[in-house]
């Protein structure tokens, strides 16, 4: 959606009361994400020589990429030290090194070099994707693994020294692998076929044979490497099954490519590695690209360095997909691409997608009753977390999702269809019991934000029940809920409920309305509100309103965003006042009138070349700024444009404040202030010791320069 946010009037239509109730606590309900092998320590928690990054949500930066948006870089010599969290033998690194370059790290235990060093490479980095609109070089991170060859205990220490490239370290996963697995009795062992597994010969044809021996039977992938130089096809009704994904290890950017199946296929415990360097759209450069058939599995699985993990069409009614880890994708973890029908995906870990991480997309026939259930995703740099592009009786539960970048939300429940045919949402659409951490991004196409859970009714209305239950949402750089209509059409967001959600640390609001429609809340608590409960401003302005409906139970989010005008800016959770803090900057903001396009929020803005102009030749007229709590201000910077265009004038103010917003008293008496481009055409008013404030409300009954009350910015200090 293109669009100029700033030239929107304001259209609101808030049914939230005054007075929000205590929340009430969410029904229980499962623990979001994966149960997982392992457990993952930040870098930036660890012991380091090295310099930390961020936190930085810019896109295109390393940090905004990083797990926690926090990174540590590491020089030639220096190194990072993990505290072991849990018995390990094993480790899988995060990290990323500067384009172009490979390299190694040396690997301490307890402070005793090891004799394995952990390959480093920016091979499977800096993706571009320039025919996507507002993307930018990505994918910075990459994965690398070690069996360390020793027992490791808790409080053990584990190190990595960069010898020579530069590497930034961004998390360390520890794991104890279990022993091989041994074949199963009666299975085809691909090597009985001549599959090589020093991973040096071709064994594409020795896997075929073993599937065609194998049929109704289990093949058997024995520890090792084995390499594949083209795609299987024909593979149904057999076990593909290795000793695990730490020791059975297939080499190939294609593995299975068919476009049908008659089912009955299940792959479990081994890794398929692949080369993809690159995202090409037209390649089927993925694990699984096209169909498994009807009651198919895949478990167990690590699958890294493809374009997409599952790229699912055709027939896989009651696939189920987990307990694996998705990796360093250049596109989709997995796509749900048309026509999948009680498909289950659960228990999966992914990391680093170039795409959205779990993808419904009902294109040439609806999804229904599929779930994405108790996964845990980390940082897709160019798309969601979860998205549902249309599809029938969906549900998204217990997932937990954190650090999306741009493009991205870390949910988004969508009628955007890309292509047609399209199948819009239909039925009731259930998200349940998710977790949202640091999710939701600045969108460059729209130059606003995009929420940790979206709805958007891109390209039709959504009209399907969409019932978000029992939602933990913590430190959003921007808001919580939003509600759009991508597209810019304007077209309605319908018979959503968000019932019991807990918000912890958005930067901005609570809710961001931008299309028309209408959504019940019901047991919303927010603390830590970064500059407003609700921004609710619809675009197209003429397309309609977006009612709130306050079904009880709400807290900490009653206040409104009331100059559509202007985007707010995160107000980093509202943290202890510094005292060298503009306590207006960023806030709500009203007036009495406005002059065109001159509006209140242009006085709180952070610019001084912008500027709210009051309704002219009509005094008094005032200016109001909600600060989000009550302070005590001692001090105001009141500014008109310094450019000496601006002559010099005299406005007569008076200053009042406010507690509650509705009983006002006078701070300072009426008095005139000089403002002379001169002396950089600013007024400093002092307020007496006994200010305690949370409304701050300047009258102006004259200007001498111009029949208007007139502000460029109205700063609040704590500081005389």
């Amino acid at each position: 959606m293109r669009r100029t946010v700033r030239g929107m009037p304001a259209v609101m239509v808030v049914a939230l009361s005054a007075g929000l109730l205590t929340a009430t606590a969410p029904t229980a309900h499962a623990a979001a994400g994966a149960t997982l092998p392992f457990t993952s320590v930040e870098a930036e928690s660890a012991t380091t020589t090295g310099t930390k990054i961020g936190p930085d949500y810019t896109q295109g930066s390393l940090a905004s990429e990083a797990s926690g948006r926090q990174a540590v870089r590491l020089s030639a010599g220096q190194r990072v030290e993990f505290t072991v969290p849990r018995a390990a033998n094993a480790v899988n690194l995060s990290y990323s090194v500067p384009d172009g370059q490979s390299g190694s790290l040396d690997v301490y235990v307890n402070g005793t070099k090891i004799a394995k060093t952990l390959p480093v490479t920016s091979k499977y980095s800096y993706i571009d994707t320039s025919w996507i609109p507002g993307a930018k070089t990505h994918h910075f991170f990459d994965d690398a693994r070690l069996l360390l060859g020793q027992d490791v205990q808790q409080g053990d220490k584990v190190a990595f020294q960069a010898t020579g490239t530069q590497v930034t370290v961004d998390v360390a996963d520890f794991e104890q692998v279990g022993q091989a697995a041994g074949q199963p009795a009666g299975s085809v062992s691909v090597t009985s076929k001549g599959a090589d597994p020093s991973g040096n010969g071709d064994s594409t044809q020795a896997f075929r044979d073993a599937i065609a021996a194998a049929q109704g039977g289990v093949v058997w992938i024995p520890p090792g490497d084995y390499k594949l130089t083209s795609s299987l096809s024909g593979v149904q009704n057999v076990t593909l099954q290795g000793a695990g994904s730490w020791y059975s290890v297939v080499h190939t950017s294609r593995f299975i490519d068919q476009s049908s199946s008659s089912g009955g296929v299940h792959i479990k415990d081994f890794a398929v590695m692949g080369e993809v360097t690159e995202r090409v759209d037209s390649n089927p450069d993925n694990f699984v690209n096209g169909a498994l058939g009807p009651n198919s599995s895949v478990s167990g699985m690590w699958i890294q360095h493809m374009k997409v993990g599952l790229w699912l069409m055709g027939n896989n009614d009651n696939l189920v997909v987990e307990n694996s880890r998705i990796l360093d994708t250049t596109a989709d973890g997995l796509n749900l691409n048309g026509n999948a029908h009680g498909v289950r995906v659960r228990g999966n870990f992914l990391r680093n997608q170039g795409d959205d991480s779990l993808a419904m997309w009902s294109l040439n026939g609806a999804d229904s009753n599929s779930s994405f259930e108790n996964n845990t995703i980390s940082q897709p740099n160019l798309a969601n977390g979860i998205a549902i592009y249309g599809g029938t009786d969906i549900a998204v539960k217990n997932n937990l999702v954190s650090d999306t970048n741009a493009l991205g939300s870390g949910i988004a429940i969508s009628n955007q269809k890309f292509l047609d045919p399209f199948s819009p949402l239909a039925g009731t659409i259930t998200v349940d019991g998710n977790t949202l951490v640091r999710a939701g991004a600045m969108n460059p196409n729209w130059n606003h934000p995009m929420g940790a859970l979206r709805v958007d009714s891109y390209d039709s209305a959504i009209n399907a029940t969409v019932n978000i239950t029992n939602t933990t949402i913590t430190d959003s750089p921007y808001s919580a809920f939003e509600f759009v209509s991508g597209g810019g059409q304007g077209y309605p967001v319908r018979n959503v409920t968000v019932d019991g959600a807990t918000v912890r640390n958005t930067g901005t609001v609570v809710v961001q309305a931008e299309a028309q429609g209408a959504a019940t809340f019901r047991n919303v608590s927010a603390t830590a509100v970064g500059v407003a409960g609700v921004y609710n401003c619809p675009y197209p302005a003429s397309s309609g309103t977006f009612t709130l409906t306050d079904g009880g139970g709400n807290s900490g989010w009653s206040s409104t965003w009331s100059d559509c005008s202007t985007w707010p800016q995160p107000g980093q959770g509202n943290p202890d006042p510094d005292p060298g803090r503009n306590l207006a900057k960023g806030r709500p903001a009203t007036a009495t009138g406005s002059q065109d396009v001159y509006t209140p929020g242009k006085a709180v803005d952070g610019d001084a070349n912008s500027y709210w102009e009051s309704t002219n030749n009509a005094f008094p007229q005032s200016w109001t700024v909600d600060l989000g709590s009550s302070y005590a201000v001692r001090r105001l910077v009141l500014k008109l444009p310094p450019s000496s265009a601006w002559g010099a004038r005299t406005q007569t103010i008076t200053v009042l404040g406010s507690t509650d917003g509705s009983s006002y008293a006078t701070v300072v008496g009426s008095a005139g202030y000089r403002f002379d481009p001169a002396s950089g055409n600013t007024a400093t008013v002092a307020l007496p010791a006994s200010t305690n404030l949370r409304y701050l409300r300047l009258s102006v009954s004259a200007n001498t320069g111009w029949p208007a009350g007139q502000f460029s910015e109205v700063e609040a200090y704590l500081t005389s």
